[in-house]
C-alpha cells in the first residue's frame, strides 16, 4: 500500500494552528521565540508550545518545531535548552540546518527526531545519508534548487526509512536556499538568524548621479520596480508528478502569514490530496481549474513552479499581490440553516453582499443575509469596526471556525 502524502502547513500562532488542522493538514511545523528563521512571526514560548503541541496531538497531527538559525558558539547552550524544552513539550521533529547543531541534538537528546532544514542545501543521495548515518537524521528537507528528475534519482538512492520533504507551496527566496546576506549587508539584519528584513521585495529605481532626483525604472508595474523579488512557488497542478518523484511530505511556506491564507491553501491542497489519493489521478487532473481557482483567492503573488521542471523564468515585477478575496469574519459559534450564528468581523460587510463561506467542506456561496450585533441585539446593515461580534443566518449549516469571504478587484499593494 502506497503511504499517503504528509500536508505540512506552517503556523506562527495559535489561529494559524487551529486554521491549519480544521481545513486538512496532518501536520505543521512552527517556533519558539527563539532560534527559527521567523522571528517576526508571533510563535510561541515554552508553555504556548507545550498547548500548541497538545492540541495538534488531540487531532491526530504532528507538531515540528522550527530551530533552523546558524548558530555561534555563544548560541549553544540556549539552543540545546530550547531543544529540551521542545522535547518535553512532545514535538514530533525538530528541523535543524546546523550541522553542529544537529549533532549536538543527536548525542544530547537522541529520542528527539531531527529533520534536516532546506537551508542545509541537500542536493544529492550521499549528503543524504551522510546526515542519517552520523547525525540520527529522519528526513531530509530538499534543496529549493533540485528538479523532478534529481528528486527521483535521489529517492532511489538513499533507504526507504529516510523521508523526503519539499516546499510545494509560497514564497521562494531569490538566495540559494535562503542563505542570503542582502539583509545583513543592507540593514544589519540577518535573514540567516531569523531577521530577514526582505529587500528583495523593496522597490528600486535606477539614479543617474548628476541627475539626482530623477529615477529611471527598469521594469515596472503599478506599485513600482523590482530587481529581485522572486515569484511564488505553486506544485498544486502536479500532484502526482511530486508523489512519483517519492517526496513524502509537501511543504507549504508562510508562517507569517494570516488564519486566512492557512485555511485556503490547506483546503485547496487537501481537496487535491484527497482527489488524488481516492479517486485516482484523472478525475485529479479533471479538478485542476477548480483547485487553482480555490488556491489563488488568497493573497499572492505570480507564481510558477520553481525548479521542478528546470531553472525557473526571470522574475522581473513578481512583487505585486494579487488579493481576490477580502477575510470578512470567522465564524465562533456555528448554528443550522436558518438559525443565527455568531461571527467575528474582519472586514466590513453588507447585508445583500454576495459572498462565500469556506469550509473544510468546500466553498458555499450565499447573500449576507440580516446582521445583529450580538450584545445588544440591533439591527446593522453595514457594520465596519474589526471584532465586532455579530449575529446572523445562514442557508446552509455553518460551524465555529467556518470564514467568510467576498470577492474583490484585483489590486497589487506592496
Amino acid at each position: 500500500m502506497v503511504q499517503k502524502m504528509e500536508l505540512l502547513a506552517p503556523i506562527g500562532g495559535f489561529d494559524q494552528l487551529r486554521a491549519a488542522i480544521r481545513f486538512g493538514a496532518t501536520a505543521v511545523y512552527g517556533g519558539m521565540k527563539e532560534y527559527g528563521l521567523r522571528a517576526f512571526a508571533g510563535n510561541f514560548d515554552k508553555e504556548e508550545l507545550k498547548q500548541a503541541v497538545a492540541y495538534a496531538h488531540e487531532h491526530h497531527v504532528l507538531f515540528y518545531v522550527t530551530m533552523n538559525i546558524l548558530p555561534t558558539d555563544e548560541d549553544m547552550p540556549g539552543f540545546l535548552q530550547a531543544a529540551r524544552n521542545a522535547a518535553e513539550a512532545g514535538v514530533d521533529a525538530a528541523i535543524v540546518s546546523d550541522v553542529g547543531a544537529a549533532a549536538m541534538l543527536h548525542e544530547e537528546l537522541p529520542q528527539l527526531d531531527i529533520h534536516i532544514s532546506t537551508q542545509a542545501n541537500v542536493l544529492n543521495s550521499r549528503t543524504a545519508v551522510h546526515y542519517q548515518k552520523a547525525l540520527g537524521a529522519t528526513r531530509i528537507v530538499l534543496s529549493r534548487e533540485l528538479s523532478l528528475e534529481d528528486i527521483t534519482t535521489l529517492r532511489a538512492s538513499i533507504p526507504d526509512n529516510l523521508e523526503l520533504e519539499a516546499f510545494v507551496h509560497g514564497a521562494m527566496c531569490v538566495s540559494y536556499s535562503g542563505r542570503c546576506l542582502l539583509s545583513t549587508a543592507i540593514i544589519g539584519r540577518s535573514g540567516n538568524r531569523g531577521a530577514c528584513a526582505q529587500p528583495c521585495r523593496w522597490k528600486y529605481h535606477i539614479m543617474e548621479e548628476k541627475r539626482p532626483g530623477e529615477y529611471y525604472p527598469i521594469d515596472e508595474d503599478a506599485s513600482g520596480t523590482y530587481l529581485l523579488s522572486a515569484y511564488d512557488l505553486c506544485m498544486l497542478p502536479h500532484l502526482p508528478k511530486l508523489r512519483d518523484a517519492g517526496i513524502m511530505s509537501l511543504k507549504i511556506e508562510g508562517r507569517m502569514k494570516t488564519a486566512y491564507y492557512v485555511s485556503a491553501v490547506v483546503s485547496a491542497y487537501r481537496r487535491g490530496l484527497d482527489i488524488m489519493e481516492n479517486q485516482g489521478d484523472e478525475a485529479f487532473y479533471a479538478a485542476v481549474p477548480e483547485l487553482m481557482d480555490e488556491v489563488t483567492k488568497a493573497s499572492h503573488r505570480k507564481s510558477n513552479t520553481g525548479f521542478y521542471f528546470g531553472a525557473p523564468e526571470p522574475a522581473a515585477g513578481a512583487d505585486g499581490f494579487e488579493q481576490r478575496t477580502e477575510y470578512l469574519a470567522d465564524v465562533v459559534i456555528g448554528a443550522k440553516a436558518g438559525e443565527r450564528a455568531t461571527i467575528n468581523l474582519k472586514n466590513r460587510l453588507h447585508v445583500g453582499d454576495e459572498v462565500e463561506a469556506l469550509t473544510p467542506r468546500g466553498s458555499f456561496p450565499f447573500t449576507a443575509q440580516q446582521l445583529y450585533i450580538e450584545k445588544s441585539g440591533e439591527a446593522i446593515d453595514a457594520p465596519s469596526v474589526a471584532g465586532t461580534l455579530l449575529q446572523t443566518t445562514f442557508p446552509f449549516d455553518i460551524e465555529t471556525g467556518d470564514i467568510i469571504r467576498g470577492e474583490k478587484h484585483k489590486h497589487s499593494r506592496k
